[in-house]
């Protein structure tokens, strides 16, 4: 089984990306031929700062070696340093149909956030095929916000595969089940572009202060607060056990009673 993926230099990784993507790549290593790629293709869509560009990719790939790489079960490796993906990106794009690229919600959602609107971030998901088919890729890990762009990788193979013969494998997703987007700070996806990451090796005294302004929720100190809905608690989940997220949860509950309490209380 070939195990293909790729992580953006865009800034340094956060616990979303961790969770999204390091953390099932990691695991799939030991499962076949892992192939893990830092895609600074794709994060010139953002960042157009070489020295930038570079620094990051350095500590991309210090950093996954710190969350538990190995070198000797997996490949990693630069992006740019195999230009043929660039290549068949172009092949791909004269057979992708402009209504499939129309539909990619993640565009969309950044138009939504003020980014600019540029070809590179519209055809991101043909470059993002170009990189799954060209290593006959079997298993891609990816957070669900990019099960979308599996989809797409997969329908263009399929659209080559008409056009030109049986060339290309149609790859799978593998999404992690324990959590579907990770939330940032004030309750959206978790994404550096978007300012409300929290980075996995951040400064102590910055992360402390990303964490305190975590948004909760905008209903009055005394009024019931549900575990089910909160960011904190779903950040929590990521990292605790069973038993303390039970545990937290229990306290969320038992705020609430003793609020409401007080609050009847109050009333008389």
């Amino acid at each position: 089984m070939r195990i293909l993926s790729g992580i953006q230099p865009s800034g340094p990784l956060h616990i979303g990306n961790y969770f999204g993507m390091m953390q099932p790549a990691i695991a799939l290593q030991a499962e076949g031929e892992a192939l893990y790629f830092i895609a600074d293709y794709h994060a010139l869509t953002t960042l157009r700062n070489a020295k930038t560009l570079r620094a990051n990719s350095h500590r991309v790939a210090l950093d996954f070696l710190a969350c538990g790489l190995d070198p000797e079960r997996a490949t990693l490796f630069r992006h740019s340093d195999v230009p043929q993906v660039t290549e068949l990106a172009w092949i791909l794009s004269t057979v992708a149909p402009m209504g499939l690229l129309e539909r990619a919600t993640s565009y969309k959602d950044k138009l939504a956030r003020g980014m600019s609107a540029n070809v590179g971030l519209f055809s991101y998901p043909i470059l993002m095929a170009a990189d799954i088919l060209i290593y006959d890729s079997d298993v891609v890990p990816v957070g669900k916000d990019q099960k979308q762009h599996i989809e797409i990788t997969r329908d263009l193979a399929v659209k080559m595969n008409e056009t030109f013969g049986q060339v290309f494998k149609l790859p799978e997703a593998r999404i992690r089940a324990a959590t579907e987007t990770v939330p940032g700070i004030d309750g959206q996806k978790m994404s550096k572009s978007y300012g409300n990451n929290i980075d996995i090796f951040g400064d102590e005294k910055e992360t402390r202060k990303r964490v305190m302004s975590i948004v909760t929720d905008s209903t009055p100190v005394e009024a019931p607060k549900d575990p089910e809905r909160s960011a904190i608690v779903e950040l929590y989940s990521l990292f605790a056990s069973k038993d303390e997220l039970a545990n937290m949860k229990g306290q969320f509950k038992e705020i609430v009673h003793r609020q409401c309490s007080r609050a009847r209380r109050e009333a008389r």
